[in-house]
């Protein structure tokens, strides 16, 4: 299984890894913990190990010419009652990249991907599937009193692949103009 992203840097990662953290300590949620933070471009996909040599290079393909811009991070958000995330500011430029990427892929037509029916909600996740209903309300009031913001350049595209339980990156592929 695969899917493609935008890797946060360390700085990011150490401190929602530090949320994930608390979620597994006090509600037990431990899904989150699987994957580094990330703000998902196109959704997890199976996919034969022999074609990811051709998707590294599609992805290259991709990138070159893609111009690098400011993803800025503010404060939570939560698609409730089950998931907590960390709310990334509107930003056409993600939603372009994502789109164009989108489409990219699917004019392919070697890769197992359709156009996602749901609107693109960029966010980077803290808790998902594993936080209770119940817990939610109490796990979602410790965040709406932490204020947070980073801003951070997003010149890279990621693929990851789920092995072992978690999600590795395989490459980051940059972009270049």
């Amino acid at each position: 299984m695969y899917f493609l992203g935008v890797i946060a840097p360390p700085e990011v990662n150490d401190k929602v890894l530090q949320w994930k953290y608390y979620m597994r300590d006090h509600f037990r949620c431990l899904v989150a913990l699987r994957s580094p933070a990330h703000i998902t471009l196109v959704p997890p996909f199976w996919m034969k190990e022999e074609m990811e040599a051709g998707l590294l290079s599609d992805v290259n393909s991709f990138s070159t010419g893609q111009q690098s811009f400011e993803i800025e991070l503010q404060d939570f958000d939560a698609f409730r009652p089950r998931v907590i995330f960390v709310h990334v500011n509107d930003n056409s430029l993600l939603m372009e990249l994502r789109t164009s990427f989108q489409d990219f892929l699917i004019a392919k037509q070697k890769y197992p991907n359709e156009k996602e029916s749901r609107p693109f909600h960029p966010h980077i996740t803290i808790a998902n599937r594993d936080l209770l209903k119940k817990d939610f309300t109490a796990a979602f009031a410790h965040f709406s009193q932490i204020s947070y913001h980073h801003r951070f350049p997003v010149n890279e595209i990621a693929l990851l692949k789920h092995q072992a339980g978690q999600w590795e990156v395989v490459k980051k592929i940059s972009f270049t103009n």
